[in-house]
Parts: C-alpha cells; sequence; structure tokens
C-alpha cells in the first residue's frame, strides 16, 4: 500500500485528489494547519479512511517530523495561500506559503526521505500577462499578481531541486478548475452561489468585477487525475493541464443564470471595487503534452460543470433541481 500525504487535504483539489487516491489503494495522509476552527467539510465524507495530522508550511520542524514519520512515496503539495485578491492584501503571507513553504517542503524531503516523489501545485496565473496564446510548458512567465508571483517561484524552486539534488520533483502548471466544491469566495462559485440566492429570492443582484476576462475552466475531479498520472512517470516532467477552450466571465454568468431560467443581464452589475489592480485578461491551455504523454483528457465540458455546480448550490441551498 502506498502513502501519500496531501497537504491542503481540506480544500478542493485535496479532497478530490484523497478520494481518487484511496480508491486506488492509497494510505492517505492529509496535513491541516493548526487553528481554531478547522474545516472538514469537503472530507467529511471519507475522513475516516485518512489520517489527519498537524502540519505547516510556515513551519520546517513540523515539515520534518511529517517526512522522518512517514518515508512517504509520493507528496502532493496543495497548500496555499491560492485566492488572488487576497494576495495584494497580503502580499508578504503569500510568500510566505505559497513560496517559501515550497523550498520548506522540498527541504524536508531532501534532506530525510529522497526517495519520495513530490508534486507542486503551479498555476496559469504564472503566466499572467500572456506573451503567447495558447500557453504552452515553454511559455514564458510574466506574473501579474503577488500570488502569480509566489507560484513561479514555487514552481523554480521545485525545477531547481530536481536538477540540483536529483529528486523527482514535478509541477502541474493548472488552468483554472472548478466544482461544487469550490469557495464561494472564487468568481466561479460567487456566480452559481448567487444566481441560486437570486431564484430563491435570498438576493437581489451579483457584483462582479471585470465580465470580459477570459479563462480555461475545467473540472477539478478531472485534473487530479492528471496530478496522479505525472507521479507515475519514469520520469518528472512538468505539464500544462486545461481543456484547451476559453470562456469569458460573462459567458459564466449567461449560462449559470440560464440555467435557472433567468437573464443575467437584470441581476449582474459591474462594479470597480472588484477590478484587481493588474487584470490578467486571456488564459488557455495548450495541453497537448499530458494529452500524448500522460494519455489524460477532460471528462467534463463546460455546460455541464456550470450545470453541476448550479445544481449542487440549488441541493445546499434547499431548492428543487427541475
Amino acid at each position: 500500500m502506498p502513502t501519500a500525504i496531501i497537504t491542503g487535504i481540506t480544500g478542493q483539489d485535496g479532497s478530490y485528489l484523497a478520494e481518487l487516491l484511496l480508491s486506488k489503494g492509497y494510505r492517505v495522509v492529509g496535513m491541516v494547519r493548526r487553528s481554531s476552527v478547522v474545516t472538514f467539510e469537503r472530507i467529511q465524507h471519507f475522513q475516516d479512511q485518512v489520517e489527519i495530522l498537524q502540519g505547516d508550511l510556515h513551519d520546517q520542524s513540523s515539515l520534518m517530523d511529517l517526512m522522518e514519520q512517514y518515508k512517504p512515496d509520493e507528496v502532493y503539495n496543495l497548500a496555499a495561500q491560492s485566492f488572488v485578491p487576497t494576495s495584494w492584501n497580503q502580499p508578504v503571507l503569500t510568500g510566505e506559503v505559497t513560496a517559501l513553504g515550497v523550498t520548506r517542503m522540498l527541504e524536508a524531503i531532501r534532506l530525510l526521505s529522497p526517495k519520495t516523489r513530490y508534486y507542486q501545485a503551479s498555476s496559469s496565473e504564472m503566466f499572467g500577462k500572456v506573451c503567447e496564446v495558447p500557453q504552452r510548458e515553454s511559455t514564458p512567465f510574466y506574473p501579474r499578481s503577488p500570488y502569480g508571483v509566489a507560484k513561479v517561484y514555487g514552481h523554480w524552486i521545485t525545477v531547481n531541486y530536481r536538477e540540483s539534488y536529483n529528486l523527482f520533483a514535478v509541477s502541474g502548471i493548472l488552468f483554472n478548475h472548478e466544482s461544487p466544491r469550490r469557495g464561494t469566495e472564487f468568481v466561479t462559485r460567487k456566480i452559481t452561489h448567487a444566481a441560486v440566492r437570486i431564484k430563491l429570492g435570498l438576493a437581489k443582484e451579483l457584483r462582479l468585477g471585470n465580465l470580459e476576462a477570459r479563462r480555461d475552466w475545467g473540472f477539478a475531479g478531472d485534473y487530479v487525475e492528471a496530478m496522479w498520472r505525472m507521479m507515475q512517470n519514469e520520469y518528472p516532467e512538468d505539464y500544462v493541464v486545461g481543456t484547451g477552450e476559453t470562456h469569458s466571465v460573462r459567458e459564466f454568468c449567461e449560462k449559470a443564470f440560464a440555467f435557472l431560467d433567468m437573464d443575467y443581464q437584470q441581476y449582474v452589475i459591474q462594479d470597480p471595487r472588484f477590478y484587481r489592480p493588474a487584470e490578467v485578461d486571456m488564459l488557455v491551455a495548450d495541453s497537448r503534452k499530458a494529452r500524448q504523454e500522460l494519455g489524460w483528457a477532460p471528462k467534463v465540458d463546460f455546460a455541464s460543470l456550470v450545470r453541476m455546480m448550479v445544481d449542487s448550490d440549488l441541493v445546499c441551498l434547499g431548492g428543487e433541481i427541475t
């Protein structure tokens, strides 16, 4: 039975990845930060099948203890300060966790468990002000937020440890991936949650920033399979993961409200308060390498993803799926 450690197991990606690994017979260990309130909502349906331990990407000693105790076969580093708007308000915290936290984990692996395979959650936000369309593994990075900058550091320190210490360390450059488990602070879930609230008479409007920003949106449950496949390779390589399709925030609104028989234009208001200081206008993946070498392809299309999220919010808020 292989052992895998997942940092960020209580998040969207961590919960889907844990489910996948359990289905493949792994012993799954989840690392969570010590706090007065820890939310296990996303993993409560399988929580008794995983081991939960305290650890923190701020704290080198806790990561060393984790590596020494488990000597895991695989580590998936999904923990981060991952909300882009917050990274402008808390840039130092974002750098400490999302950037330097990667170095701390890699150091723990290098010193105490060098045969462990390591996965780094890189992000399409690293491309930022894109230098080419679509974006692939060789596309230069041009991050446009403290979060994107921190992710670039995490990506390159992973490459550096792979090349310097011969570690099996890979980065998955994942484009936007959503699900019913997405936090309501993220724009996609903000849209579906608000649309359902408006439909049920619990809200009257939805305020958003740039409706023309375009993203490559896929289903998180599909993307964690790509993570796992990267870790089964004979040699460590980095991969771009995405659908290759791009849709605007406006299209997402239109689709979500239409599923509820509403016209988004009557309820969505553009609010300058929600614009980013530096906008990322268009991200779209060229994931040919992942499709050819990993045999990976997304299964859930854009419309099905939006419908899945709307239906889930209807159930959560006490409505009926039509």
